[in-house]
């Protein structure tokens, strides 16, 4: 397995090691774990090691023209400086990859990919890279990546850096900063539902970055946090999983994110007339939010029940919600789908649990917390 340059230093804080995609990552940590970690990023701070993710550059003048044609939100609408959410489809509609997209200006872009992802994201690119005009470059193993979560990442943000982290709006980004005399480039985004900013460092500055942050997080109750807590926290804000949610099989329209698909956007891409089809025929099956009401957890592929006990879809990602105190499920079910207060229920060792269809996401940040 792949170690990042921050690997020690979980195992001294006690991490409990697992093999993610290939990469040896803490889960928990002894003496706090998932819940702790949590309610942790909720109410304080977490840092999390997420260098497993990946990274490429885009560059050439063609790049924001041919990146257009890959994804389906629209780039051309983005400010230099901006990050956007988009989402990679294949001819079918299904998901290639959900991404970030840091836009330096038209000729050159960070792609920020999931890490199971890297190697086929990176074929996807390069089968369809123009003659001329456009490059890529996979950065995912010259780059560390930190992410700094909850109400008080700006605070300890802004002991280490040589600008002031207030004036960094949410989703945008600056690639000339200084942590410590670190070189970094720091964006105002995360996957955990609160505010908090994804940092990125030359691969063997990973580890000096961390202790950085730890010792100036000291004193606002900063710990670092795992796989664990991370799948939790974007669990409960909504926020979907490869694999979960998305797959090259389960598009964005029928897991509910179509505000980031601009079918009519000028110039196509890739899975647009699909997408557009589902859209004018209506889908045939959705994701859809469930509280369970009876004890049971419930988990990914698991069946999910009709009221009559007919077979009615299957679960994509469910557990327990530590701010909610609740365990919930997230449910692709055929259409038309139940909506919010009706029953269904999930087949737990083969037990039916009932639960209540809710609204998503699940958990909205506190006012105040940015």
């Amino acid at each position: 397995m792949k170690r990042t340059d921050m690997y020690e230093r979980h195992v001294a804080a006690g991490g409990r090691m697992v093999d993610y995609s290939g990469w040896e990552l803490p889960v928990q940590y002894d003496g706090t774990g998932i819940k702790t970690e949590h309610l942790n990023v909720r109410e304080k701070a977490g840092l999390f090691d997420v260098s497993h993710m990946g990274e490429i550059m885009v560059e050439g003048p063609e790049a924001e023209k041919w990146l257009s044609t890959l994804v389906t939100n629209d780039i051309f609408v983005m400010r230099d400086g901006q990050v956007q959410y988009n989402i990679m489809c294949n001819e079918s509609g299904g998901v290639v990859d959900d991404l970030l997209v840091y836009r330096y200006g038209p000729a050159k872009f960070l792609l920020v990919v999931n890490a199971a992802n890297v190697d086929k994201d990176r074929e996807w690119l390069t089968k369809h890279l123009p003659p001329r005009g456009a490059a890529i470059d996979d950065i995912s193993m010259k780059t560390s990546e930190t992410a700094l979560q909850g109400p008080a990442a700006e605070a300890i943000l802004a002991k280490v850096a040589d600008f002031d982290p207030s004036t960094l709006k949410f989703f945008t980004f600056t690639h000339g900063a200084n942590l410590g005399g670190i070189p970094a480039i720091v964006s105002r985004t995360g996957y955990t539902g609160e505010d908090g900013f994804e940092i990125y460092v030359p691969w063997k500055r990973g580890a000096e970055l961390w202790d950085l942050l730890i010792e100036a997080g000291r004193d606002f109750g900063l710990i670092p946090a795992g796989l664990g807590a991370r799948d939790s926290l974007r669990f409960e804000a909504g926020l979907p999983l490869y694999g979960h949610e998305f797959a090259e099989d389960l598009g964005p329209l029928e897991a509910g994110f179509g505000f980031f698909v601009k079918v009519d956007k000028p110039g196509g891409f890739i899975g647009q007339p699909a997408l557009k089809r589902q859209k004018e025929e209506g889908l045939r099956r959705k994701i859809v939010g469930l509280r369970l009401e009876d004890k049971g957890v419930p988990r990914s592929g698991m069946d999910v029940a009709d009221p009559s006990g007919n077979i009615v879809g299957k679960v994509t990602s469910g557990g327990y919600c530590p701010s909610l105190d609740a365990n919930m499920a997230l449910c692709l079910v055929g259409t038309p789908a139940p909506e919010e207060g009706d029953p269904l229920s999930v087949i737990v060792r083969d037990k039916p649990k009932k639960g209540v269809v809710v609204k998503r996401p699940f958990y909205a940040r506190k006012r105040g917390n940015r």
